[in-house]
């Protein structure tokens, strides 16, 4: 038996369990009718509306559910049926759930790709207006439960600017690009800025899965097909497959060494061959020294697997697969997380999933695994945790 606090590095406070008037408070009355707003019609369902633009579904107004939902929630295997509370988005009802869940802290990710308009200014004042009403408001309730990740806008020059107003400001342990709609590619010379800003400023960035952009039209064409479902797994990976490789092929992990990035949600079994493959190619970079002596050499001094060891933290809720590949990992690079309340979440069932998934396990690995390595990472006192879980860790048996 183990007991110890866990904390779960991959949360989320999605658009539909803000509070309606977070980001108009904080944007300046000059934009008007333009502010983000929610309108709630006589009937149907309520939405987000800002700059002309429909952002997304508000749950602050109760919508009667006709027929079995073809997607279940945290919340639906929960028992919550009363979504208009914005559990997640209330820091009270929010610390509720995690001590329910026996979970100490949370790594609460913000709404993924939903702040859409064409107007620079516009974006970059409400990306402001969220990070500083989730640090000085949302987080500031519990700040040693909760630990709000920052939204950095697309473009690399807004999110200099805004990862530069975060780490003046203080307060920030990391901050998130939503790599799948990032522009340029991150081998473009521009985003340099903003990974010497990281290393100088020691705020973690994470590259977060989304399930929106860019899979639109492969949903639309099977919509209402159970094929559709599997597409998920095909999504989370080639997302993060391009931007993983420009880590390395670029060298920006090996000429910024203090930059400490963390790949979420999007599965952590397919990092090892890649990695493998990376290793590989280097080697026969360094097979043909000799030729591109002539042509600069090559500036790829580390193999890609020590930079990956030395820099990169991956996050999972359930995998034995991940499991089985701990080896590769390391001890200080793997995340536990519960993904509440999303429909991949395991919440309020977090305990016994890790008996399932890791009871044969050392429980020195498991308590890094579930809270150790986050409190290295974001300068946590697990010490001070009144919330920890009893773990039936250490048997003699193979994983579920």
């Amino acid at each position: 038996m183990l007991e110890t606090a866990l904390v779960s590095c991959d949360d989320h406070l999605d658009l539909n369990m803000l509070p309606a008037n977070v980001l108009a408070d904080r944007m300046s009355a000059k934009w008007g009718e333009r502010a983000p707003r929610v309108d709630i019609p006589d009937d149907g369902p309520a939405s987000w509306i800002a700059d002309g633009n429909r952002w997304g579904f508000w749950a602050g107004k109760k919508v009667e559910q006709k027929g079995p939902k073809p997607l279940l929630t945290a919340f639906d295997r929960g028992g919550v049926e009363d979504l208009t509370e914005l559990r997640a988005g209330h820091p009270k009802l929010r610390l509720a759930d995690m001590d329910r869940d026996q979970v100490w802290a949370h790594v609460v990710y913000g709404p993924v790709t939903s702040i859409k308009s064409e107007d620079p200014e516009f974006t970059a004042e409400a990306y402001a207006a969220y990070n500083d009403w989730l640090y000085e408001d949302y987080c500031a309730e519990a700040p040693d439960r909760l630990i709000g990740v920052a939204m950095l806008p697309p473009q690399p020059e807004m999110a200099h600017a805004e990862l530069e107003r975060l780490a003046k400001k203080g307060g920030c342990r990391q901050a998130n690009l939503q790599i799948a709609v990032c522009e340029p590619r991150l081998e473009d010379k521009r985003w340099e800025p903003v990974f010497r800003l990281l290393e100088e400023s020691g705020i973690v960035l994470s590259f977060h899965v989304t399930v929106f952009p860019k899979a639109g039209d492969a949903f639309d064409k099977y919509k209402g097909s159970p094929g559709a479902t599997f597409l998920h797994a095909k999504m989370f990976i080639e997302q993060f497959l391009d931007p993983f490789v420009d880590l390395f092929a670029w060298g920006l992990l090996e000429r910024h060494p203090g930059v400490k990035l963390v790949i979420a949600e999007c599965g952590a079994g397919w990092v090892p061959w890649v990695v493998e493959e990376l290793d590989y190619r280097h080697h026969r970079l360094w097979e043909c020294a000799d030729y591109w002596a002539d042509k600069g050499g090559v500036p790829h001094e580390m193999k890609p697997s020590e930079i990956f060891k030395r820099q990169i933290y991956g996050t999972f809720q359930q995998s034995p697969t991940t499991m089985a590949l701990t080896d590769f990992w390391g001890p200080d690079n793997l995340l536990w997380a519960s993904d509440y309340p999303h429909p991949d979440s395991i919440w309020p069932n977090s305990v016994p999933t890790i008996n399932r998934t890791m009871g044969h396990m050392d429980p020195a690995q498991v308590a890094r695994i579930v809270g150790g390595n986050a409190a290295k990472l974001y300068g946590l006192d697990l010490s001070k945790a009144t919330v920890r879980a009893r773990l039936d860790v250490g048997n003699d048996r193979a994983a579920a």
